[in-house]
């Protein structure tokens, strides 16, 4: 309303449109009905005036010159929402994704672009570029300071380069590098379980923002490093840690790039679901019922819509009732594959374009209001720091997010006063174990 009409020639031919089609043979791109159902539950509607319908437009009508460099494909967190809503299927986050090369590479956001190219400098694949030695001493100095100073896990293990485990286990590189505490409550709950596992020095780091720098050539090299260290230790399932995207990047960078493989590739949250269920992890949500502290959860885009589903949603579900009781949990409203995304996906964090990214968290901070949790479990990591922000910027501090391996780990009474970086004054001394 009000906007200039936009005139085009008639002998105006798309190029990017013929190459998208090339490219992405079901994308149906010119199948639009132009219902704005992609549109109206998009975060990304508005900013720089533009949203899903509009770049799709404008790419079909050959409208080359207007998208190309357009800052709204950095806007977008290619969260596939649109997608999921059309009637036609048509995969607009491919179409974004092909829109992103059309700017230079050294023109691509610097954050993005140096986590990138930060990974592709040694063997360990971490974006922030932690060597291989350096994640071993880290590893071993936590393992070495829980042994000694918490009675009963004496006998905790976090192997490394071990042949033969059943699961090669990635880790996010923020642990290690800047709160190495939190990779704790995760080695616990995977010594309680039984499971026979490892990190490796090569491979470990569980990030790939070559993805989001729509860089495939980086993107296929950085995943066939990290599940050819897994292969070479002879590991069945290459288990990603609660990270979204790291999960993608390998499920997805497998088939994208034809990675060949007999690994299974398998998201951290099924597994707990099945231990659970399986009796080896023996949660309970007794510590609640009086308290009453309500929950609620964040269903990561890439993690659920994208690749595993609802049934990965519900698993998340089982689990969180589980642990903090049923009568303790809200959940938003779209939920599982209909959720809305954070804004935390597609390199958002590190694109520059901050007040864009929370104002695109609009939409999930009115949900998280909306179920009046204190906390937001989120098992991925760009959900845990965008709803984080969002929470302190939007809501105040009214709410908290906390990875599910905390709350796993608080029910079963395991969780270290030092491990308990993100919980509120109303949990911080909750369930404590026993010092004696």
């Amino acid at each position: 309303m009000g906007e200039a009409a936009i005139k085009i020639e008639n002998d105006r031919k798309s190029i990017f449109f013929d190459k998208v089609k090339e490219l992405l043979p079901k994308a149906n791109l010119s199948l639009c009905l132009t219902c704005g159902a992609c549109a109206s539950g998009c975060p990304a509607t508005g900013l720089e005036n533009m949203d899903p319908r509009k770049f799709l437009r404008m790419a079909v009508l050959g409208l080359d010159d207007e998208i190309t460099e357009h800052p709204w494909v950095w806007m977008c967190s290619m969260c596939f929402r649109c997608t999921y809503a059309c009637p036609m299927e048509i995969n607009i986050a491919g179409l974004i994704y092909e829109a992103r090369k059309l700017w230079p590479r050294e023109k691509r956001p610097k954050g993005i672009l140096g986590s990138c190219d930060m990974a592709l400098k040694n063997m360990s694949c971490s974006a922030m570029g932690t060597p291989e030695e350096d994640f071993r001493f880290v590893v071993q100095d936590v393992l070495a300071e829980v042994r000694e100073n918490q009675p009963g896990w004496e006998n905790l293990e976090a192997p490394i380069d071990k042949k033969g485990a059943h699961f090669f286990l990635s880790q996010n590189s923020r642990e290690p590098v800047t709160e190495p505490e939190e990779m704790v409550p995760l080695w616990k709950i995977l010594h309680l379980v039984g499971a026979d596992w490892t990190y490796s020095c090569t491979g470990w780091g569980g990030e790939n923002y070559c993805m989001f720098l729509a860089d495939d050539e980086d993107w296929k090299r950085i995943t066939e490093m990290s599940i050819k260290s897994a292969m070479n230790l002879d590991c069945k399932v290459y288990l990603n840690t609660e990270c979204g995207h790291s999960t993608y990047s390998v499920w997805m960078g497998q088939q994208r790039h034809k990675i060949e493989t007999e690994i299974e590739i398998a998201p951290m949250v099924k597994y707990y679901a099945k231990w659970i269920r399986e009796g080896k992890l023996k949660v309970s949500s007794d510590w609640n019922k009086d308290l009453k502290v309500k929950f609620t959860v964040q269903d990561p885009c890439n993690q659920i819509r994208k690749s595993f589903g609802d049934a990965l949603a519900d698993d998340l579900r089982f689990i969180t009732t589980a642990c903090v009781g049923e009568e303790n949990f809200t959940d938003t409203y779209p939920n599982k594959s209909n959720n809305y995304c954070c804004g935390g996906g597609g390199g958002y964090l590190q694109s520059g374009y901050k007040d864009a990214r929370l104002q695109y968290g609009l939409l999930k901070h009115n949900q998280i209001m909306a179920t009046d949790a204190s906390y937001v479990i989120t098992p991925c990591h760009n959900c845990h720091a965008q709803i984080e922000e969002l929470g302190q910027h939007h809501g105040k501090g009214k709410y908290r997010a906390v990875h599910l391996w905390t709350i796993i780990a608080l029910s079963l009474g395991i969780l270290a006063e030092n491990e308990r970086a993100y919980l509120g004054p109303d949990l911080i001394d909750v369930n404590l174990p026993k010092t004696e």
